[in-house]
């Protein structure tokens, strides 16, 4: 099955984490927000979890993203190949290398380091995604005042 992005020529990007419930589903959101049908968005986990995080789609909801719908998925290579560009949030998530494809880790913030939890927490999780998004959706439309 041929794939949509391959005939558009859009820029894909798979954000991936562990669970897939938290931080590579708002990556996503955001991506949808800030590039919309632009680039081709999709998120994975290593070890999926069952739902997405409560707290991470309320967040979300703020900036008027609603992610409560999504299911986490697992990762496969086939994905990963179809994208072309993988970006893993946090350093737990663990992805294949494959040929043509290019990974991206980022290293996000963690508040809880800090004694920071709850709602609190989960903002400033939010807010550096944001930022990286922001960065990236920049780089894959070539547009650098966003």
């Amino acid at each position: 099955m041929e794939q949509n992005a391959h005939t558009t020529k859009k820029p894909a990007v798979l954000f991936v984490c562990v669970k897939n419930g938290g931080k590579s589903q708002m990556a996503a959101g955001l991506m949808k927000l800030e590039a919309g049908s632009d680039v081709v968005v999709t998120s994975a986990g290593t070890n999926p979890g069952s739902a997405v995080n409560g707290l991470s789609a309320e967040v979300l909801l703020d900036l008027g993203v609603d992610i409560t719908a999504e299911q986490p998925k697992p990762l496969t290579e086939e994905h990963m190949r179809e994208a072309g560009l993988v970006i893993v949030l946090g350093a737990e998530a663990k992805v294949p290398e494959l040929d043509g494809v290019r990974v991206e880790t980022w290293e996000t913030d963690e508040p809880s380091l800090r004694g920071i939890e709850g709602r609190e927490r989960m903002e400033l999780v939010r807010d550096d995604i944001h930022a990286r998004v922001k960065d990236l959706a920049r780089r894959l439309l070539g547009t650098e005042n966003s």
